[in-house]
C-alpha cells in the first residue's frame, strides 16, 4: 500500500496567495481584484509587489465581477477574490450574464468554502457553490486538496482560456501532494491502487480518503483512491476504469450531496457503467457554527464516514 507523508499542515488559501504572487512575477496581464478581504484571501503579497495591478473594490462583489469581465476585453486575466459564499451565491446573476454567457476569461477564486469556514456559521458557509457553478455552460470548476495543489492550480488556470471557478478553504490541512507538480485541468490523480472499492474525493476530503484507505487496508479491504480536483470537466475515463475493477464507488466531498461531485459521478455511471454508489457529503442542510473538526465530525465528512460508506458500497455489489 502506498503511503503519503504530511509535510506540515497548511491552509489552501495560502496556496492561492503563493500562486497568485508567482503569476504576478511572470505574467503582466494577470490582475487581481478583492472585495475587502485581502488578508483572508492571502492576496497581500500581490498587492504589495504589484499595486498597479491590484484593485480593492470594497464590499461590492457584484461590481467586482462586472469590473473583471470588462478587464478581459483589454486582454487582462482577472483573478477575483472573496469568500466562496460571496463569490457565487451573492453574485450569481453577474457571473451568469457578464462572465459565463460570453465566455469571459475571468478566474473566480473562492476561499472559506464548505463547513470548514467554521465558527462564522451558516450565513458565511456555502455547500451549494459547486452545483451552482458547474451548471453554467463553459465554466471550469476546480476544488483543490492541499496547499501545493492549490498553488499549482492557481498558476495553471491563468493559461486556461475561459471562465474558471477555483474553490479552496480556510483551515490548515495536510499538505501531501508534490511541491512542484504538473497540474492538469480535467485530469484526475490516481493516489492509491485497490480492487475492492473506489473512493473518489475532492478538496479537504482527499486526505480523509487516504486515511480511510489505511483503515480499510488494516481490515483486509483494498481501496482505489482518486483525487478529483477538477469537477468540471470531469475525468470520466478514470472513474469508469476504476469501477470496472472494483465494482462499487464512494464519493466524498465537503458539499451538499445534491449538485456536487457525487451527482456528476452518478450521472457518468448511470449513462456509461451503472455501479453501486455511496455518498459522503452533507445531506441537504445548512451548516452551523463550530470548529472545522467538530463540524466535519457532526456532518459525517471524515475518514470514519468514508470507511463506513465503503463497507456499505461493497455489500451492494
Amino acid at each position: 500500500m502506498k503511503t503519503y507523508e504530511n509535510t506540515g499542515n497548511k491552509d489552501t488559501r495560502s496556496g492561492f496567495g503563493a500562486g497568485l504572487e508567482a503569476l504576478g512575477k511572470t505574467n503582466e496581464n494577470v490582475v487581481a481584484l478583492c472585495a475587502d478581504l485581502t488578508g483572508s484571501l492571502k492576496m497581500d503579497a500581490f498587492k504589495a509587489n504589484h499595486p498597479e495591478r491590484f484593485f480593492q473594490v470594497g464590499i461590492a462583489e457584484a461590481n467586482m465581477i462586472g469590473l473583471a469581465a470588462g478587464m478581459t476585453i483589454g486582454g487582462k486575466i482577472p483573478f477575483t477574490g472573496t469568500f466562496a459564499n460571496f463569490s457565487t451565491g451573492r453574485v450569481y446573476d453577474q457571473i451568469r450574464q457578464s462572465v459565463a454567457y460570453s465566455g469571459k476569461n475571468v478566474k473566480i477564486c473562492a476561499s472559506h468554502a464548505g463547513l470548514t469556514l467554521g465558527e462564522d456559521g451558516a450565513t458565511h458557509q456555502i455547500l451549494e457553490d459547486i452545483g451552482l457553478m458547474k451548471m453554467l455552460p463553459g465554466m471550469t470548476v476546480i476544488n483543490t486538496c492541499d496547499y501545493n495543489q492549490t498553488k499549482a492550480a492557481t498558476i495553471a488556470i491563468a493559461a486556461h482560456k475561459g471562465p474558471v471557478y477555483l474553490r479552496f478553504g480556510r483551515p490548515k490541512v495536510a499538505n501531501f501532494t508534490p511541491e512542484n507538480q504538473d497540474f492538469q485541468i480535467g485530469k484526475a490523480v490516481h493516489l492509491q491502487e485497490g480492487n475492492d472499492v473506489t473512493i473518489v474525493a475532492t478538496g479537504h476530503l482527499v486526505w480523509e480518503a487516504l486515511e480511510a484507505a489505511k483503515t480499510l487496508h488494516a481490515e483486509g479491504i483494498s481501496a482505489d483512491v482518486i483525487n478529483i480536483h477538477t469537477i468540471k470537466p470531469l475525468d470520466e475515463e478514470a472513474i469508469i476504469a476504476s469501477v470496472k475493477k472494483t465494482g462499487c464507488i464512494v464519493t466524498a466531498e465537503e458539499h451538499n450531496f445534491l449538485g456536487g461531485l457525487g451527482e456528476s459521478v452518478a450521472r457518468t455511471l448511470a449513462t456509461s457503467h451503472p455501479t453501486p454508489q455511496e455518498f459522503v457529503a452533507t445531506q441537504d442542510t445548512f451548516g452551523e457554527s463550530g470548529t472545522p473538526a467538530q463540524l466535519m465530525e457532526k456532518y459525517g465528512l471524515n475518514a470514519a464516514a468514508i470507511v463506513k460508506a465503503s463497507k456499505k458500497a461493497i455489500t451492494r455489489k
